[in-house]
């Protein structure tokens, strides 16, 4: 026969292993919840997107397709190299956002297969400079 104090502590230990499972399980599915995935252009055509349903749209800003239009008003077009497609925006736009760059854009196709961002995020590349800080050298100098 078992001592009682080892019995106690292997259900001890079990119900320990269970509350870590449970709380592993509770911030897993929390997390995914609120993780934020972006379509490029060519999975946004391909995949099965209904009018209205929010998403995020990535790619680069296509060179020559920024147009500006009444107000804040844009319209633009993001590819992926292999898919383009339009997008409007009304409001300011982040600084970095320009031709040839990296953007983000949140929100929905309209049942003409505009998307309609209602949210504009502009990204760099690692080689990113500052314009306050162009022209100016960033290797370390020897002291003299």
């Amino acid at each position: 026969m078992k001592p009682i104090h080892r019995n106690r502590r292997l259900g001890l230990l079990s119900l320990g292993g269970l509350l870590l499972v449970g709380a592993a399980w509770l911030v897993f599915s929390a997390l995914e919840r609120n993780i934020s995935y972006f379509y490029t252009p060519s999975e946004a055509e391909t995949a099965a997107i209904t009018p209205e349903t929010r998403i995020r749209l990535g790619g680069l800003v296509e060179t020559g397709s920024l147009s500006h239009g009444e107000g804040l008003e844009i319209t633009f077009r993001v590819t992926d190299g292999t898919a383009t497609l339009p997008v409007t925006y009304s409001g300011i736009l982040p600084d970095l956002f320009r031709e040839g760059q990296g953007v983000i854009a949140q929100g929905a196709f309209n049942t003409n297969g505009v998307f309609v961002a209602e949210n504009i995020l502009a990204k760099h590349d690692e080689n990113y400079i500052p314009k306050e800080l162009e022209g100016i050298s960033h290797e370390a100098k020897p002291s003299a």
